[in-house]
């Protein structure tokens, strides 16, 4: 078969996926033939594709990962990597390029510790967040010397994650939560309210849904179940927000008087809208040479942006015509709750992290901005890691999206700075 043909087939392939990921599988099914049409129906494609993307989390790419012929049938295998596994599409074609076959082979992740963990030095508990509708699972990392021990609430970043912060083979949260604890720091994390409870978001409690409903309630609730156990130092919690966590890790702190410190992990502090527009211009750009339609995609993300900067609560704009296709109601809440006034009026140590390589939260604006309007306080200490990306994971040159799909771990610097931080500050509340 000529490299030409089999061009074709890979962009029906890729297509085919595309129209999966969509949900459109109506259009998915057109080119079946007429065994695969008997044989895998509508109603079971959509069945089984959305049992599997169910607990898979957000998309990061779809690729070609590689061809095969054999026989009369040419396979193009088509890799999506998802935040928390990577599922290959095997399409198989016949001889007049219709599908004939297909096959969805699902790759789980192995979580490997990294060496500076110490898995003889705490155990785990099972707890549960809040109660009622919204109640979520977590685990409670604990030390195993004698207590109490300082305690640390982490708070995830934006989309539906899980308690790990699970993308790829890496778990943020996960290396943090063993990394403290190995050093006698209990941590609790636990799974977003819109990674288990994704079923009951219904279209009007998302028209309505903000960024407290989404992060905040569940973590002060978090916080609050740190205070009430015996293993824990009450007047010594902290709150570790890393990405949208540590973006309102402030708000979090203004609302919740029993916090300790809070600990600022990529947090950004530009507005959401202008981070988004920077981060697909960013990614657009990578290869040196952007599209005519990815100019064309970035023009319309310009225009849903200007479009955000004069909201009011009252306008009926649908969310497809902003940017992400977040709600109003989401985005005039980020609007008029500015994370750096709030982290000025705070009396709290404040420690603020930044990875050099973050192309999502930016050192020369976002990091820039949170150590020239916080330098003069004297509860606020800054740390840059030049070589750490988003995750706080070593790399070189450009960050990429493809890179959090290679395995590696919060960076042991980063892991040392937190442990100092606890260890040395000094918290009004324990004076």
């Amino acid at each position: 078969m000529t490299s030409d043909a089999f061009e074709n087939l890979k962009e029906l392939a890729q297509n085919f996926v595309l129209l999966l990921i969509k949900a459109d599988f109506t259009s998915a099914t057109s080119n079946f033939d007429d065994q695969m049409k008997a044989a895998l129906t509508i109603s079971k494609l959509q069945e089984s594709w959305l049992n599997l993307v169910l607990d898979a989390g957000s998309l990061l790419q779809v690729e070609i990962e590689k061809t095969i012929e054999m026989e009369n049938y040419r396979i193009v295998v088509v890799r999506c990597q998802f935040q928390r596994n990577i599922i290959d599409v095997q399409v198989v074609f016949n001889e007049n390029e219709q599908i004939s076959g297909l096959n969805f082979t699902p790759t789980n992740f192995e979580y490997h510790p990294p060496e500076y963990v110490n898995e003889s030095a705490f155990e785990e508990l099972d707890v549960i967040i809040g109660k009622g509708k919204w109640a979520l699972p977590g685990t409670l990392t604990l030390p195993k010397d004698s207590g109490p021990f300082p305690g640390l609430v982490l708070v995830h970043g934006s989309g539906p994650n899980d308690r790990d912060e699970t993308i790829g083979p890496n778990k943020t949260f996960k290396d943090l939560a063993w990394g403290l604890a190995s050093k006698g720091i209990a941590v609790l994390r636990y799974d977003k309210r819109s990674f288990t409870h994704a079923k009951k978001f219904t279209p009007e409690i998302l028209d309505k849904l903000t960024v407290k409903e989404e992060v905040i309630d569940d973590a002060i609730l978090a916080i609050q179940q740190m205070l009430q156990r015996k293993e824990i130092i009450s007047k010594q919690i902290i709150l570790l927000g890393h990405s949208l966590g540590a973006t309102v890790a402030p708000r979090i702190a203004q609302q919740e008087p029993d916090l300790a410190g809070i600990i600022i992990m990529a947090g950004i502090t530009r507005s959401l809208e202008d981070t988004i527009l920077d981060q697909y211009t960013y990614l657009y750009n990578l290869e040196g040479k952007i599209t005519d339609q990815q100019k064309n995609e970035l023009k319309l993300l310009e225009l849903k942006v200007e479009k955000v900067k004069t909201l009011e609560i009252s306008d009926n704009v649908s969310p497809q015509d902003l940017p992400l296709g977040i709600t109003v109601a989401y985005w005039k809440d980020l609007m008029e709750n500015n994370q750096v006034k709030i982290a000025k009026s705070l009396k709290i140590p404040i420690l603020i992290l930044q990875g050099g390589r973050d192309y999502q939260v930016l050192e020369s604006k976002d990091f820039k901005e949170w150590k020239h309007a916080l330098s003069n306080h004297e509860n606020v200490q800054f740390k840059l890691f030049p070589k750490l990306n988003h995750l706080f994971i070593e790399g070189e040159g450009k960050s990429t999206p493809q890179e959090y799909m290679n395995e590696g771990h919060v960076n042991l610097e980063a892991i040392k700075t937190i442990i100092n931080w606890i260890k040395t500050s000094k918290f009004k509340n324990l004076e």
